[in-house]
């Protein structure tokens, strides 16, 4: 039955990824042709997924010959490399992209800014935002002075690069923006000449584009956008479950959850192995830990702090040390989390929980002292099984023990003899005094068995 789901999981994601990259009828325009504006929506932090859609948006733009790229943008910013590779990919583009920071209350934050001059026109809804770009530092750590400063260098300059055709008061309020991490409203952007219309929706945009003059790969190119038809680019399946995913683990709350309980799981299973669900949710939440932490601006230093927790939460399990180690690697687990997530670049994804780390450090502590506590008492525990087992377990005689003779201890015949040589008749209750080798050593017992013990 698992399997079968498994393989009508596997055929719905083939199909979906099928759907997603089959080509599409090529349109090409001719004169008598009413043009295209082909039109997508790039929402939520700069990861991969986000850049891989835009970027599909691109190609399928310039397969269908379509006048102009609609870039709908809502983002509060991500990753300055992807970013840039998305810059490239723009400016690359032989049909024109215009970037639309909407619906009302969106932003165009950090990278969106970048993305924003990017295209080849720009416009912004009422009660938008722009800007506040400053640098994510390398391995999400606070940059030494030195760095910051060639960070917002090169930022800021790439900024200015894409904002000088703007004119001056532009680029400055785009280096601002780098260097400050100063944000403006749409008024601001637009006096400043930093985008070049306000409107509401998507046919204002296109009433305002048609006539508008632009410049693609060094040539001017007038936009004709009247009576254009639109063409929602959505995205795939794929797409979808990959930037809902990233949503969801590229916060660092969810992350550092994912990845401790991941890591509690697998201790679980390796501490009581003949399971699988223990095992399995664990590789599971570790793996989606480790995807999202591979998109955040982390602190790598972070992660050694977590597993050292996590290897003295296992030391004091196996070599009990009444709860010190436990104590160390709660601590540490929490100091692990705060460096891991704590850097301030790591803002557009979310910011950490330091209330949320600390119960989660001390839930994990406390259960671990809990296995400590379990460990303690099943070595000093009597045992229950083997030779040992059988002290103190109580039987029937079989046959007279004259002294020797036959009992019998839960189910099992065992030969057996008095302990001080006196005659026990058949039928009567032993207790087992001593185990020497397969013989028994008894004596006769008054009490009766428990209900339900086995004679």
């Amino acid at each position: 039955m698992g399997k079968r789901i498994a393989l009508i999981g596997l055929a719905i994601i083939a199909f979906s990824v099928g759907l997603g990259a089959a080509p599409r009828p090529l349109r090409a325009q001719t004169d008598n042709a009413a043009p295209e504006a082909v039109v997508i929506h790039a929402k939520g932090p700069v990861v991969q997924p986000f850049a891989d859609y835009v970027n599909r948006g691109i190609d399928e733009a310039n397969q269908r010959n379509a006048e102009v790229l609609i870039l709908m943008l809502d983002t509060p910013g991500g990753s300055v490399s992807i970013t840039f590779d998305l810059i490239q990919k723009m400016r690359a583009s032989p049909t024109p992209i215009v970037v639309f920071v909407s619906p009302r209350g969106a932003k165009a934050a950090s990278a969106g800014l970048l993305i924003t001059l990017a295209g080849h026109a720009a416009a912004m809804s009422p009660d938008t935002a722009i800007g506040a770009s400053a640098p994510v530092g390398p391995g999400g750590v606070e940059l030494p002075d030195t760095s910051q400063r060639k960070a917002e260098e090169y930022i800021s300059a790439e900024a200015r690069s894409l904002a000088e055709r703007r004119g001056a008061e532009a680029a400055q309020m785009a280096s601002d923006a780098v260097t400050e991490a100063r944000a403006v409203t749409v008024t601001e952007a637009l006096d400043a000449h930093l985008i070049d219309f306000v409107v509401d929706n998507t046919d204002d945009l296109l009433e305002k584009l048609d006539g508008f003059k632009v410049e693609v790969n060094g040539s001017t190119k007038t936009l004709h956008t009247a009576n254009a038809i639109v063409t929602e680019l959505p995205m795939t399946f794929v797409e979808q479950t990959l930037l809902a995913v990233t949503d969801v683990v590229a916060d660092p709350n969810i992350a550092f959850l994912l990845l401790a309980g991941g890591i509690l799981l697998l201790i679980v299973e390796f501490a009581t192995p003949g399971g699988w669900i223990a095992g399995t949710l664990g590789v599971i939440c570790l793996g989606l830990a480790l995807y999202g932490i591979g998109i955040l601006p982390v602190n790598w230093l972070g992660m050694v702090f977590i597993v050292l927790a996590f290897i003295l939460f296992l030391l004091d399990v196996k070599a009990p040390t009444h709860g010190l180690l436990t104590a160390v690697a709660t601590i540490s687990l929490m100091a692990g989390a705060i460096i891991l997530f704590g850097s301030p670049q790591i803002a557009p994804f979310g910011r950490l929980s330091v209330p949320l780390v600390a119960v989660v450090s001390i839930a994990a502590g406390a259960a671990f002292f809990a296995l400590v506590v379990f460990a303690v008492k099943a070595q000093t525990r009597q045992p229950v099984t083997g030779r040992e087992g059988l002290i103190g377990k109580a039987g029937r005689v079989i046959t007279d023990l004259m002294p020797s003779g036959t009992v019998q201890i839960w189910g099992e015949n065992w030969r057996a003899e008095t302990v001080d040589g006196h005659t026990i008749p058949a039928g009567a209750l032993v207790e087992v005094v001593e185990v020497n080798g397969l013989s028994l050593t008894v004596r006769e017992r008054d009490a009766p068995l428990a209900p339900g013990q086995p004679s």
